[in-house]
């Protein structure tokens, strides 16, 4: 390897793109292409750089094996900074089993951790854990230790244990700092203010406040009956029921516990339930058929009693009831909390993150678009979505993740 391809290497290390590109822009060699590649990844145009990195592979000769695999690391690595979640993963395994067979374990590590927060994207949390597990970040680059310490915060928030993420943002800014990559460090403090920005809302005897990660944490600890709105669960001491598929008993659920301790009227049950401005006498044997669903779903929980004006919920061993909501209540509050992470994303990278049709995720977007909350560009299968920052809040809690208790 020649010392301009190092020079451009090291500069790439060092998260400096412009320094690369001034060695290498003007030659069209294998070596040269994948470091062009990966300098205009680096500057945000992720087309040019899939363009080059694509042409690099096809340049390496049969027996750069080696090289041809550090293209696709790379290109996946590009693929998932433009939320192209559908990417072969195949690709990307083969790619990490011939660096592994040939000594190269940085670049496995890495394409490893690419996995693994392709798998926390689309929250599937037990999997990525799995394959983190097998990863020892300490004989790896700072920068490397610094990836592996945010995807291990990453799964922590998602999971609600704050102690372990707070612990692995602490490690990933100190090899951040070793790294000496802005980017990587601007990565890094955007993680950690999460746990500093309120990711829910607390309803509990007809006040309302904010709370953050660890206070979400101990609340679900507590001995409080919890009427869960980010998942609707109603959970307390270990045992969770799910009303995920009930929605008009989860609605009669979470109405009683935002009045506890007192009684809920007829009427607004009904409105609550059922969307009706008006009860009448079908209305009132609706809601009775369903508080009976309700009071047999619940037993083991809370009872709910009839009342001279119409019900009450009543822990049968929590010391209050509280109600766990979201920090913003809207229809398509799942597709902002990704879209709000200030990438570009796809429907279909949606539908997947979602675990939904791509034609409901479509739907919602439509949505959004007309009410100013998301910005499409592109046509056809280019065609991609962004959203700005959602102020004052962490989405979390909207994302499509287990709870602890789950």
């Amino acid at each position: 390897m020649d010392s301009l391809i190092t020079a451009a290497a090291r500069a790439l290390a060092a998260g400096d793109p412009l320094g690369a590109l001034d060695r290498v822009a003007l030659r069209d060699d294998a070596p040269a292409l994948a470091l062009r590649g990966i300098a205009m990844a680096q500057l945000g145009d992720l087309d040019r750089a899939k363009l080059l990195l694509r042409r690099a592979a096809r340049a390496f000769g049969p027996k750069e094996a080696v090289a041809r695999a550090r293209c696709v690391v790379a290109e996946a690595e590009i693929a998932l900074a433009a939320r192209d979640l559908g990417w072969p993963a195949k690709a990307l395994d083969a790619a990490r089993a011939v660096l592994e067979e040939h000594g190269d374990r940085a670049n496995a590590a890495h394409a490893r951790y690419l996995e693994v927060r392709r798998l926390l994207l689309i929250g599937r949390l037990d999997e990525a854990e799995r394959r983190l597990a097998g990863l020892d970040p300490a004989p790896f680059p700072p920068a490397s230790r610094a990836v592996h310490e945010l995807v291990v915060a990453g799964i922590a928030m998602r999971r609600l244990r704050t102690g372990p993420a707070q612990a692995a943002l602490v490690q990933a800014r100190q090899a951040a700092r070793q790294a000496s990559i802005p980017a990587l460090t601007a990565e890094v403090e955007s993680a950690a203010r999460i746990l500093q920005t309120p990711a829910a809302r607390l309803i509990a005897r007809g006040d309302e406040r904010p709370l953050l990660l660890q206070e979400v944490e101990a609340l679900l600890a507590s001995d409080a009956l919890v009427v869960d709105a980010c998942r609707h669960v109603v959970r307390h001491a270990g045992i969770a029921v799910s009303l995920a598929t009930r929605p008009v008993l989860f609605a009669l659920a979470r109405t009683l516990g935002e009045a506890w301790p007192a009684d809920v009227p007829r009427d607004m049950l009904v409105a609550r339930a059922f969307g009706a401005k008006h009860a009448d006498e079908s209305h009132r044997a609706r809601l009775r058929v369903e508080i009976g669903r309700l009071r047999a779903v619940l037993r083991k929980l809370a009872s709910v009693s009839a009342t001279k004006r119409g019900f009450a919920l009543a822990p049968r061993h929590a010391g209050e009831v509280v109600v766990l909501a979201r920090p913003i209540e809207e229809p398509h509050a799942a597709v902002l909390a990704l879209l709000a992470d200030g990438e570009s994303w796809s429907s279909s990278a949606l539908a997947l993150a979602l675990d939904a049709s791509q034609r409901t995720v479509q739907r919602a977007l439509d949505s959004l678009a007309a009410g100013g909350k998301a910005q499409g560009f592109g046509r056809g299968r280019a065609r991609r979505w962004m959203t700005p920052p959602l102020p004052g809040f962490t989405t979390t809690l909207l994302l499509p993740a287990p709870l602890p208790i789950d």
